[in-house]
């Protein structure tokens, strides 16, 4: 009796997933919990292991969308390792002419037909994953009201649940005459042109569920939040001389290299601790909405990788120091890169910061990383004439950055943005006041 390879319960928001690539082949044998295949969903990547040691039969393709309990493949155990090198039909044509009877011709494909009959029923066995939709009482009522299939609205409250704002953020996209009736997991199509022929030349693939889940995010983030941005610049010569000075000693003691982010966000935690509205989010409780303040500092950082975006958290950054800050960072990019973050890594973030200054982005303005209120936006570092030092009257080229806050003027207001932002430039030009936490 073989073992269907289910695609299994990863998180309560996650339903589907690409089958991107099968490491075996249809007919190899394969070890209990060896990596069979790679499924990528909207926020990780990650390994699907054999339930037990035989023979693989695959059912599905790379490139296949699979839901949540559907099977995959089957394996039958207890085949020996040397089985799949057995069913070899070329061999046995060569042995048939020495037999000479007809009848043993025919017998040769025989054996090759019911080796299929077995995975045929396990095929239709499966039936699409039933899911459930979860909602909030007035977010049922408006989708009630406005006529809407909940099971196409994409939920951004705590356990995939379905939001107030999020039946207005669809309603809105439908009035504008986005079709509606595109799919919550693929925000995507809900910005796409109608598909026409490809001009020639041109050629097109399928949206992977990362780049997909981007694609929603950012325009859930423009329809929900009163999004805003505030600017300023930061002379980055004192930190870039405290590195410089300390940066070899910094690598031998802790292993890792001293880069401009720790700095940063220690900077961001010195301006959250003061401005605990920036590191707070819009909640929905019992239909009203609330302010929830949060204790901790979960500082998420933006990591591109082949695949897209991704911004894993690093926590509790109030009781970090740099080195451990910086370590923090690099092992999160590098394994952000490599596709082997988990899916905590990647939620419950209060605070973002993104970095596009090393791809030479002289000024931008950040998107808010829903439910977050706030991103800060780095940019590339450029010698400019500024009145040195201040309130002198004399000009010097100093090394600045452009800094950017978009935050959400539902909870915060400009006034406290803008001082937000000037203390993490205080911070940066004077990194003394990290080391006094003033």
């Amino acid at each position: 009796m073989p073992t269907n390879i289910t695609i299994p319960s990863i998180a309560e928001s996650i339903t589907t997933g690409v089958l991107s690539k099968w490491h075996k082949k249809d007919g190899d044998f394969v070890n209990r919990d060896e990596e069979l295949l790679d499924l990528e969903t909207d926020k990780v990547t990650m390994p699907i292991l054999a339930p037990e040691a035989g023979v693989l039969k695959r059912m599905a393709g790379e490139g296949d969308t699979v839901n949540v309990g559907q099977v995959v493949g089957a394996i039958e155990a207890g085949a020996a390792p040397s089985k799949p090198a057995a069913p070899a039909p070329t061999p046995a044509p060569a042995a048939a002419p020495a037999a000479k009877p007809a009848e043993a011709s025919r017998s040769v494909p025989a054996p090759a037909q019911p080796a299929p009959k077995p995975a045929s029923v396990p095929v239709a066995a499966p039936a699409p994953a039933a899911t459930e939709v979860h909602a909030t009482p007035l977010a049922k009522k408006l989708a009630e009201e406005h006529n809407v299939d909940l099971s196409r609205v994409v939920a951004t409250g705590g356990g995939g649940r379905i939001r107030e704002q999020d039946v207005l953020a669809f309603v809105q996209a439908r009035n504008s005459g986005v079709p509606a009736g595109a799919p919550a997991s693929n925000g995507a199509a809900r910005v796409a042109a109608p598909a026409g022929p490809a001009p020639a030349g041109s050629t097109r693939e399928k949206m992977t569920p990362i780049r997909q889940r981007i694609a929603q995010r950012l325009v859930q983030a423009q329809h929900t939040a009163a999004m805003l941005t505030t600017f300023n610049e930061v002379d980055m010569g004192e930190v870039m001389a405290l590195r410089k000075t300390y940066k070899e000693d910094f690598e031998k003691k802790h292993g890792v290299g001293l880069g401009f982010m720790g700095f940063f966000v220690k900077a961001a935690v010195s301006a959250l601790k003061a401005f605990p509205l920036v590191n707070a989010s819009i909640v929905e409780e019992g239909g009203a909405l609330m302010i929830e303040k949060h204790a901790s500092c979960d500082i998420a950082v933006a990591v591109s990788t082949p695949k897209g975006l991704v911004v894993p958290v690093l926590r509790n950054c109030e009781s970090r120091g740099v080195a451990q800050i910086e370590s923090g960072i690099k092992d999160l990019a590098t394994r952000g890169r490599d596709g082997k973050l988990g899916l905590d890594e990647m939620q419950g973030g209060t605070f973002t910061i993104t970095n596009g200054g090393v791809f030479g982005s002289l000024m931008s303005t950040p998107i808010l990383n829903a439910p977050q209120s706030a991103i800060l936006g780095m940019h590339a570092i450029k010698n400019r004439p500024v009145e040195y030092p201040a309130s002198s009257g004399q000009i010097a080229i100093r090394p600045m950055m452009y800094l950017a806050l978009s935050y959400d003027h539902r909870i915060i207001d400009g006034a406290e943005a803008v001082q937000f932002l000037v203390r993490i430039k205080q911070c940066i030009e004077d990194p003394q006041r990290l080391l006094l936490e003033v």
